[in-house]
């Protein structure tokens, strides 16, 4: 399947790099349908890494790349449940959406994310798989997960972690304030500054630039510098559910769907 079009993501091979697009109005929000999605990108990817050496990820929509779990689908969704019920439902869809992430953490590609604007709480952890953040300008990176009485649950916290350290995870979970894109930078987070609209075009760029070499040195160098923690990520699945199961979670998430600002994710 080299060319995809559906509801929230699509997918072509071009110069030997597959670019896969978010574009689910109104900011990329990860539900049932995106994961079904991506799910079917996960499937297609071995046969797609055959005739491609990158995977470049971003975002068609002005408002950013990724504003992170559908939350409103999440509240609704467990609305009318018993609490063990809507657990349970909880528990599998991170399981799926953990299997897509570590099946794109792992790809023999070198992957890229292209970012811009919103790249918050799920969005933030999609970019977090990459081998590569490139982000333009007005970027800015934001875990909100614990306004909602939660902890990121998509695999943010081994990742940061893996790549950056403790410091800074606790200081963007503890805190919720969001970075902009010269303090991603400054941390190591972002590996290039794009200007305004050109995040994309410099990921193409250095697609093009990892094309050059040998693939099979590329995905030895990845594989040891980059390693799956998987155990971590399980137990991340486990305190997100025992979180989940508290009546302020509930809270929390009512007043995230009834509020009708904008955006209301930002900080």
């Amino acid at each position: 399947m080299n060319e995809f079009k559906g509801q929230a993501i699509s997918w072509h091979v071009v110069n030997g790099a597959i670019e896969l697009a978010l574009h689910r109005e109104p900011c990329n929000e990860i539900g049932s349908g995106t994961l079904e999605e991506l799910e079917t990108f996960a499937g297609a990817l071995p046969e797609l890494a055959r005739e491609a050496h990158a995977l470049i990820i971003h975002s068609t929509l002005k408002a950013g790349f990724s504003a992170g779990a559908d939350l409103r689908e999440l509240y609704e969704g467990s609305q009318g449940m018993e609490k063990s019920e809507a657990v349970r439902g909880v528990r599998e869809f991170l399981r799926r959406i953990h299997g897509v992430m570590n099946t794109l953490d792992a790809a023999p590609l070198t992957t890229i994310a292209a970012v811009h604007g919103v790249t918050f709480g799920g969005g933030f952890e999609l970019a977090l798989v990459c081998d590569i953040i490139i982000a333009d300008r007005m970027a800015r990176f934001c875990f909100p997960e614990l306004r909602l009485g939660l902890i990121p649950g998509f695999g943010g916290i081994p990742r940061l972690k893996r790549d950056l350290g403790n410091a800074v995870v606790r200081d963007l979970l503890l805190t919720g304030r969001s970075f902009n894109v010269m303090k991603a930078q400054q941390i190591g987070l972002v590996s290039q500054i794009a200007a305004e609209g050109e995040a994309l075009r410099v990921a193409r760029a250095t697609a093009s630039q990892v094309g050059k070499f040998d693939r099979r040195t590329a995905i030895a160098a990845k594989q040891f510098m980059k390693p799956i923690p998987y155990e971590e990520l399980k137990r991340e699945i486990e305190i997100f559910c025992e979180l989940f199961s508290r009546p302020a979670v509930e809270e929390g998430l009512r007043k995230f769907v009834e509020n009708e600002g904008l955006q209301p994710y930002l900080p």
